[in-house]
């Protein structure tokens, strides 16, 4: 089943037990959850699903097991972020292998790549594979952005066919959108300019939030798409606060902790991240349960 880069793709977060090992169980729970409140694809081993702490072969275990248990639900998406072309290369094809029914692929990750290198890397991985690409742009946290000029080069390779835009810009959108068109998929990657991103002509969001509050972010991207656009900025005013967790460079623990709350999973993390100190945990608290309680109705 292939991507259409449109509607919610939640990049979930990946559950593990206390002494780190991975909670297959939890994905599974979260996989049901995720599909029955409407989502349009998932995305598996992203930033959010700790990627810097699973090595390939777990990422590709994760990858069956969500695989299976999606059973052509939904897409199912893997993150691509190797440190070397020649093992990217290698990731791309054992997850083509798998099954995967599309990439999303990081820049380099290790250094400060400039353009040319950053659009080699690029092609490389996309003519290495038939899988269909949603390429991540977010100059804010890695340092490294794509310009115009890149996704022009990148374009003309048809495996590339989606952003998962990040630049903290929403005008970014327009500018894809005049520039290319429908040849380009434009996913809204901060969850904090989801809706106006979605006004602006974004075909999608890549949501952080989703794993605690599904119903509440597929219900803003449909309010949006069917122009009721008062129901959508109502219930995504209530939602701002607890959106704004997928900003902080704790984002992980903070999404996690959430859904804890909501009992959509567990809290725990692989070190080198370290659970919250109590004052810090105390706060997010009162961010998750503030808001349930007045929260508009989107039905």
């Amino acid at each position: 089943m292939r991507p259409t880069w449109k509607g919610v793709y939640p990049a979930l977060t990946t559950l593990f037990h206390p002494d780190e090992s991975m909670d297959r169980k939890g994905m599974e729970n979260k996989v049901d959850d995720q599909i029955r409140s409407g989502v349009q694809a998932l995305i598996l081993g992203g930033s959010l699903g700790e990627a810097s702490t699973l090595s390939s072969d777990e990422k590709l275990e994760l990858l069956d097991l969500v695989l299976a248990h999606a059973n052509g639900r939904v897409p199912v998406i893997l993150n691509v972020a190797e440190s070397r072309t020649r093992d990217a290369l290698a990731f791309v094809r054992r997850a083509a292998d798998a099954g995967a029914d599309g990439l999303m692929v990081l820049p380099p990750m290790r250094y400060k790549a400039d353009e040319d290198e950053v659009t080699t890397w690029y092609s490389a991985i996309a003519h290495e594979t038939d899988l269909p690409i949603l390429l991540y742009n977010n100059p804010v946290d890695y340092g490294i952005g794509l310009s115009l000029h890149q996704f022009e080069t990148l374009l003309r390779i048809p495996t590339i066919q989606a952003v998962k835009e990040s630049t903290r810009d929403v005008t970014q959108v327009i500018r894809l959108k005049n520039a290319f068109g429908d040849r380009l998929k434009v996913l809204c990657g901060v969850d904090t300019l989801a809706l106006e991103s979605l006004l602006l002509g974004a075909d999608g969001w890549v949501a952080g939030l989703v794993n605690a509050f599904p119903e509440e972010t597929v219900a803003i991207y449909r309010l949006a798409l069917a122009g009721e656009i008062e129901s959508a900025r109502a219930l995504y005013a209530w939602f701002m606060p607890l959106l704004e967790l997928d900003i902080h460079p704790k984002l992980v623990q903070y999404i996690k902790l959430a859904e804890r709350e909501t009992g959509r999973g567990t809290p725990f993390v692989r070190a080198p991240r370290q659970p919250l100190e109590e004052g810090e945990l105390m706060n997010v608290l009162r961010i998750i349960h503030d808001g349930p309680g007045n929260r508009p109705s989107h039905r």
